[in-house]
């Protein structure tokens, strides 16, 4: 199983927004679980999944729970969901106090290493417990970047928070939000790549199409495969397939 953790200390650059379109393209092969760790569910509303756990999230947390009883079919093949609810503001607290801390999501997942080929996980923004118990997992960390001075310190310092830990996990990062129009953009797209090699040539599109998500509550793909914003997704998926090397595995039954 591998685990794909979308993260960036700064919040507003389409993180949710990758993590459901990866999770989307990833299960067109693969058997994929998507793991809401944001608590304000974002990807939870928009796979409409009803985001009530039993027990909350401490229940997992503390083992009282098993992780497939809290897990959600979608309306997608081979996507499900593991749901935020309002249990998760508390998840850094938790964290902080169980034994190795930084371990909690690798031992969730560790109940269901047969059942899932992929994992991706939507983590909250900022430099959290939670964040770092994804890193501590993940086999690799993409990062969307939204052409700006703030979005390149972010990568800046997601770079050293995942270089600082235990998985020294590779950054994937891409331009999201992108508007040709702006020079800072269009410079950003020829200058980066050759400048950040964790930076990718894949360039998501500031567009209506990406935004009709919260109305359609469903990855951009299942409604408008051939927009670029689209293909974008599917292309990024396939790069960040080829760094963890993910493959589909036979399961009896």
């Amino acid at each position: 199983m591998k685990v794909v953790a979308v993260y960036s200390t700064k919040g507003g650059v389409g993180k949710t927004t990758t993590a459901v379109n990866l999770a989307y393209e990833a299960a067109k092969n693969f058997r994929v679980l998507l793991w809401d760790l944001d608590p304000q569910g974002a990807t939870t509303f928009l796979l409409q999944v009803k985001p009530k756990i039993k027990g909350g999230v401490g229940a997992l947390v503390d083992g009282k729970s098993k992780v497939t009883g809290a897990i959600r079919t979608t309306a997608y093949d081979k996507l499900d969901v593991l749901p935020a609810d309002a249990s998760y503001r508390d998840l850094d607290l938790m964290f902080d106090q169980a034994k190795k801390s930084e371990q909690r999501v690798a031992k969730i997942l560790e109940q269901i290493d047969d059942d899932y080929d992929v994992v991706v996980l939507d983590c909250p923004p900022g430099a959290s417990l939670v964040a770092e118990n994804a890193i501590f997992v993940a086999n690799a960390v993409v990062v969307p970047l939204v052409p700006s001075p703030l979005s390149m310190r972010s990568l800046e310092q997601v770079t050293e928070f995942v270089a600082s830990s235990v998985s020294k996990a590779p950054v994937v990062a891409f331009l999201s939000m992108v508007d040709r129009r702006k020079t800072l953009h269009r410079d950003a797209i020829s200058q980066l790549p050759a400048a950040h090699t964790s930076v990718t040539d894949v360039v998501v599109p500031a567009t209506v199409l990406v935004e009709r998500m919260g109305t359609e509550r469903a990855p951009l793909g299942s409604y408008s495969p051939r927009a670029e914003a689209a293909i974008a997704y599917e292309t990024l998926w396939k790069r960040v397939q080829s760094v963890v090397k993910a493959k589909a595995r036979k399961r009896k039954g």
